[in-house]
């Protein structure tokens, strides 16, 4: 018997020191959301650039990382003046890169052409809008984004458009009395996402928005960057019943890095960091640095600060467990943040440490096959529901 034990925890030591590496090499691990576009234009850098120490990602690191497929996030405060214009400024920053980088990365279309691109070791990106406002009320250029190769939209960002109330305007006393959910625009939104092929983000949306869009979508549906609300209770995160609503349709969420959105008493710890530099904040602001990216250079700035109120590790994995408890592993992805979030779990420091997050899933008892469906296979499976028949030829 003692024999048969020792036998056993050499071999569980084995998959979690070192197995789990080549796992997470063979695996497709796809990241459904980071803001490193917009981290480029606000920090005045280049993605291609070694950019270590000054944002979470860049192109070697993402190789490093062993990101196969990356969602970038297109996106701009809702007082942009020209937020339409923001957008094709961002993603024409990505072609720019791709064309520069011919041999790392390749903006792909289509299932095939990803499929393509990851045998061929670069990795396959793809554009997620977030946030409704950069369509600007108007279906034709939701149709030049997907020709441009958006395949999912965030039905808002944390401003309501004229269609659709979002996650922080429903929760806001102030507004209550404002129209809440999709307006009959918002449904042709929808309608329209479906024919095309992008899909129906539900990150950010308020409840009825989340209800009246769940209801109405024929596809399965993207959450790209949110949690459990009942683990930690903000607007941002989804309750149990909204959980299982994703579940019931098809569709995956995908976890949000931010501690914030991980850990309950994270909010108050950062108050009290932002209230102590809030000059130095309300300086960057006024240079034009949007209010995210402010508060990141001052989180790097005073790094031993920002370090002590960060969560462990562990923090991110119980929501995936928790997500995984009510509709199963079929339904669970990861979508960073990165480049977009001013504090994430210890050890991910930046995209380099996702090895990591596979370590840790074996650690929690998951198999290699669900360890596929959480890195990357979930999200390949909604991506081919939702694409148009006539692309898959």
């Amino acid at each position: 018997m003692k024999r048969i034990i020792y036998i056993v925890l050499i071999y569980t030591s084995t998959i979690n020191g070192q197995n789990y590496q080549r796992v997470h090499q063979k695996a497709i691990l796809v990241d459904s959301h980071n803001d490193i576009l917009t981290a480029s234009i606000e920090k005045n850098v280049r993605m291609d650039d070694d950019l270590k120490g000054k944002t979470h990602s860049d192109l070697k690191r993402f190789k490093e990382a062993g990101v196969d497929v990356q969602l970038f996030s297109v996106w701009c405060d809702g007082s942009k003046a020209s937020p339409n214009q923001w957008a094709h400024r961002e993603m024409d920053t990505l072609y720019a890169v791709a064309k520069r980088n011919t041999d790392k990365i390749v903006i792909t279309k289509t299932v095939r052409e990803l499929n393509k691109t990851v045998r061929q070791k670069k990795i396959a990106a793809m554009f997620g809008v977030e946030g409704g406002h950069m369509i600007e009320d108007n279906l034709d250029n939701l149709n030049l984004f997907y020709d441009k190769g958006v395949r999912y939209m965030t039905l808002t960002w944390n401003n309501s458009t004229s269609w659709a109330s979002s996650a922080m305007d429903e929760s806001d006393q102030a507004l209550k009395d404002k129209p809440k959910g999709l307006n009959d625009f918002g449904k042709q939104v929808v309608k329209r996402m479906n024919e095309l092929g992008i899909l129906v983000d539900l990150s950010h949306v308020g409840e009825k928005t989340f209800w009246d869009a769940i209801g109405l979508t024929t596809k399965p549906v993207l959450v790209s960057h949110s949690n459990a609300f009942s683990l930690c209770p903000v607007f941002r995160n989804l309750k149990d019943d909204q959980i299982v609503a994703v579940g019931k349709n098809g569709g995956v969420i995908h976890l949000n890095f931010y501690s914030g959105f991980l850990d309950s008493t994270f909010k108050t710890k950062e108050a009290r960091f932002m209230l102590l530099h809030k000059v130095e904040i309300d300086s960057l602001k006024k240079t034009g640095v949007q209010q995210e990216y402010a508060m990141s250079i001052i989180s790097q700035q005073y790094a031993k600060e920002a370090e002590a109120i960060r969560p462990p590790l562990n923090a991110l994995l119980d929501h995936l467990d928790y997500i995984v408890k009510l509709i199963g592993v079929d339904h669970v992805g990861m979508g960073s943040d990165f480049d977009g979030i001013s504090s994430s779990p210890r050890q991910l420091d930046d995209v380099t440490a996702y090895p990591l997050i596979t370590k840790a899933l074996f650690e929690r008892g998951y198999n290699k096959s669900d360890i596929n469906k959480i890195l990357g296979g979930n999200f390949l499976r909604i991506l081919i529901a939702a694409e148009p028949s006539n692309n898959r030829k």
